[in-house]
């Protein structure tokens, strides 16, 4: 997939983009290569970076497969990017990938919270299904439950349910992406 023994990290960065601009619906949901201002330093920090951010993002997939037996787990890959930001997305779920993948821009959501999100992501993969319908709510309801989250409220409609397990966005997420808020603060993400 990527060259991980390529000693320029920001042609490992610029590599990692354009492989994950194959995992979503259209490569401009991945434009930070067009950022002339930070590009290549958002390029360069994800070359020295990025294994560290899937790992614990790995860390909260496991987490919510803990919660199913192991015959009902889908088969998932899961992924940090830079999300553009004229499309308004913390993460997504490409549930026509196989297998399917998970995509978070860590920028936009604070560390402590990347469960939440990687949560919400999962019923997607786990329901093969991008909608927020009562089925939806019910895998939602027995995955936080199960991860320690706050569950949803009974008969919650779809559209609050797009945003839930509630958490605040990052108001700057290219900071992270630029390292400027750092990922030494990283929080262990496994449960027990």
């Amino acid at each position: 997939m990527i060259d991980s023994h390529t000693n320029d990290a920001y042609t490992r960065g610029v590599e990692y983009l354009r492989v994950m601009q194959g995992f979503v619906l259209a490569p401009a949901m991945v434009d930070v290569i067009e950022n002339l201002r930070d590009s290549t330093i958002i390029c360069t920090w994800i070359g020295e970076n990025i294994d560290v951010v899937n790992q614990a993002l790995r860390c909260c997939l496991e987490d919510c497969h803990e919660c199913f037996y192991p015959k009902m787990r889908p088969a998932i890959r899961i992924f940090a990017v830079p999300l553009a930001q004229k499309f308004g997305l913390d993460g997504l779920c490409n549930i026509s990938t196989s297998p399917i993948t998970i995509l978070i821009d860590a920028g936009r959501v604070n560390p402590k919270n990347w469960l939440s999100i990687v949560a919400h992501e999962y019923v997607h993969a786990y329901l093969g299904s991008p909608g927020h319908g009562q089925d939806f709510a019910a895998v939602l309801s027995h995955l936080c439950l199960g991860l320690g989250l706050e569950t949803p409220p009974e008969k919650m409609d779809a559209f609050s349910l797009r945003r839930w397990p509630p958490y605040p966005s990052i108001v700057d997420p290219l900071a992270f992406w630029r390292g400027e808020t750092g990922i030494c603060e990283l929080p262990r993400m496994k449960l027990g």
